[in-house]
């Protein structure tokens, strides 16, 4: 499961689907933490959320692949063309 909190204060929960290159998020099964303040996004099951609208995301620290972090960090870049 994943936490974002977008821009507007929207609490969601759901799994993470994918993300693109551009940070944009979708999540499948979708819950909203605060359902009474926001009743409309109860029958949404998934989402596609645009990157620039998320300052913070939580993943559960159990969920995280950290040899797989790891790795990808330590790729050498790629040779710049001139």
């Amino acid at each position: 499961m994943l936490s974002l909190l977008p821009a507007n204060d929207l609490s969601i929960c759901g799994m993470l689907h994918s993300v693109d290159q551009y940070l944009n998020i979708k999540l499948t099964n979708i819950s909203v933490t605060d359902p009474e303040k926001y009743p409309h996004m109860l029958s949404v099951k998934n989402c596609l959320i645009q990157g620039s609208v998320v300052p913070y995301m939580q993943l559960p620290a159990d969920e995280i692949h950290k040899q797989l972090l790891q790795d990808a960090a330590r790729k050498e870049p790629l040779p710049q063309k001139q």
